[in-house]
């Protein structure tokens, strides 16, 4: 006789066939994202009532029905077993990414998640097993992580849950609950930094490799996080350069310069960013950001260069006056800031902009500091 037929677990299953879960625990998944990192728990769920949904075992589940520390089953391998941390088959925990679970290291994959209930203390069991029915046949060599955690009081759960009850950018909190008891452990990115450029490193082998656009948002997170720059320059180069996806407009071209500044490598960057600024695909609103760049750098003679170069260029487009106005404001010439405010307000093109132009012109009718 097959083994599955002499476990009471196993009665209302058969290997190849959709019957109804044995005891009605029936089957769960929660996934949850750390930034791009999946968390998945899939398990089967048992009520406090036990599978008809009459019988009382509330204050019979912990200790009692979920025994602390090991137990030995009439079934399976013979040896001391945890709890299959739910019913039926292997709950299971999968990670997209390397983690760490209550700050020790777990490699991405896929395991079998098993507990070792105790008064004060839990252990959390991630086995390299994934695919095993219960923990009848749980081997502590398989083990891949063991951890330790602490239960605590919770509101009434009559199905056994796995929930996220905290999410934040880098690590969520999830915890298992049931009857009134539940169990959280914390999961973390250890370095999220270097997720994302692993992500990005293969997504621009795909389709946001054959257009520039998908290079320059890879670099701009980059620089933004300070990781990879020597990787980013490159992806820069090929912006500008690669065949049939490279240009060398102002976007790609003062791209460029941003990293090579970031990398303090600034007598490259200046004569990059003046091809950009000098670009035929530089228009005012690009030209002005980049002025308004080097005033938040405290660098305002350069800035005010940009803005005198904007005019020059673009004579009274939008926002060439606004830029005219913020660079005579650092240079302490209130009377030309002002004169430039004034001719910017009836060029603002939206209602945010009229209104940021009002209170410019109000600051310096007073001769006080404008944002």
């Amino acid at each position: 006789m097959l083994p599955f037929v002499l476990a009471g677990a196993l009665f209302a299953q058969y290997p190849g066939l959709t019957l109804p879960p044995d005891g009605n625990n029936q089957k769960a998944s929660v996934t949850q994202f750390i930034g791009p990192v999946r968390v998945t728990i899939e398990y089967s769920s048992p009520a406090v009532h036990g599978p008809d949904g009459t019988r009382e075992r509330r204050g019979q589940i912990w200790g009692k029905l979920v025994p602390y520390g090991l137990s030995i089953d009439a079934f399976g391998n013979g040896k001391p077993d945890p709890w299959r941390a739910g019913a039926n088959e292997n709950t299971v925990f999968e990670v997209s990414d390397d983690v760490t679970i209550e700050g020790q290291p777990l490699p991405k994959g896929r395991y079998g998640l098993h507990m070792i209930p105790g008064e004060e203390t839990w252990t959390l069991i991630f086995s390299k097993d994934s695919e095993a029915w219960g923990s009848f046949f749980y081997d502590a060599s398989h083990d891949a992580l063991r951890v330790t955690a602490k239960p605590h009081k919770s509101g009434y759960r009559e199905w056994l849950t796995y929930d996220f009850t905290a999410r934040r950018p880098e690590e969520t909190t999830v915890e298992m609950q049931w009857e009134d008891l539940a169990l959280p452990w914390t999961i973390k990115v250890p370095d999220m930094a270097e997720v994302y450029i692993g992500h990005l490193r293969k997504e621009l082998t795909t389709v946001p490799g054959f257009s520039y656009p998908g290079y320059l948002a890879a670099i701009r997170y980059c620089v933004q996080v300070g990781k990879n720059l020597d990787q980013a320059l490159g992806w820069a180069d090929a912006a500008i350069n690669m065949p049939y996806v490279g240009e060398a407009n102002f976007q790609t071209l003062s791209t460029k310069a941003l990293v090579l500044t970031k990398l303090g490598r600034e007598a490259e960057a200046k004569p990059v960013m003046q091809s950009a600024l000098h670009s035929p695909t530089a228009t005012p609103s690009e030209i002005h950001q980049y002025g308004r760049r080097l005033l938040r750098e405290k660098k305002n003679d350069e800035a005010m260069k940009v803005f005198e170069y904007n005019a020059e260029r673009n004579g009274d487009a939008w926002p060439v006056h606004v830029g005219l106005a913020r660079g005579y404001a650092a240079a302490g010439d209130t009377k030309q800031a002002l004169e430039h405010a004034k001719k910017a307000l009836p060029q603002a093109p939206d209602e945010q902009n009229r209104k940021i132009l009002e209170a410019m012109i109000d600051a310096l009718s007073k001769g006080a500091p404008i944002d």
